[in-house]
Parts: structure tokens; sequence; C-alpha cells
């Protein structure tokens, strides 16, 4: 069985949509990611571009205004859904590590802040 489209979303697709909460065009999306991944995250023009025609085409961001070359997007309820679907889908997982990563224990609350803060050791 094939998969739906955007049923699950790459880590540049989630921050796509992210960014568009606001209104940005496609290089304040570029500059915005890199920014909130602190350079973990990069989305090229050729990935951005590809993902903004195929989420407008699927009805998740629309075109807000074109000055020039220069087209800006704002995320729409359904993109927002997909979002936060994502963003479940991801506690999800985590939950789950959190749950069976410690040898089927509850892991102490103590390690989402250490994972946050990226001081998980690495095993």
């Amino acid at each position: 069985m094939a998969r739906e489209k955007f049923q699950t979303l790459t880590e540049q697709m989630f921050y796509i949509l992210l960014c568009l909460q606001r209104e940005c065009c496609g290089m304040d999306i570029m500059e915005k990611v890199r920014a909130m991944t602190a350079g973990r995250v990069a989305v090229g023009p050729g990935t951005l571009y590809s993902l903004l025609e195929s989420f407008t085409k699927a009805g998740m961001i629309r075109e807000t205004k074109v000055e020039g070359r220069r087209r800006s997007y704002l995320i729409t309820p359904a993109g927002r859904r997909a979002l936060e679907a994502e963003y479940a889908r991801l506690n999800t997982l985590a939950a789950d590590y959190r749950k069976h990563a410690a040898g089927g224990e509850e892991a102490p609350a103590r390690e989402d802040e250490e994972i946050q803060a990226g001081t998980v050791p690495v095993l």
C-alpha cells in the first residue's frame, strides 16, 4: 500500500510549515530554518521551491503576495493540521523512547531536559 503524500513530514517540510505561521518569502524561510535549528537543518533553494509548490497544490499553504520574483506564503488550516499531526507523532516517538530505552521503565523527566539541552551522553 502506497504511503499518502504528507502523511509524515521531513525535517525540511516541518520547519518550512513552522516558519509559515507568519507570512514570509522563500529567502526568509531559508534564513529562519537555519536560525531555528542553529544550522543543523538547511533548506536549499531547489528543495524549498519544490516543496512550496507541492504545499500550495496540496492546499497546505497559500501565496499571499507577489513582488517581482519575490513571493510570500502563509500556512492554511490544512497545513496547520499537518504540522500539528507531525508534532503529535514526534511526541509519541519521544514518549515511546522514554518508556523503552531504559529497559522498559519510564525514563526520569530530567532526561527530557538533557535532550533539549543536547547534553544526553552518547551510548
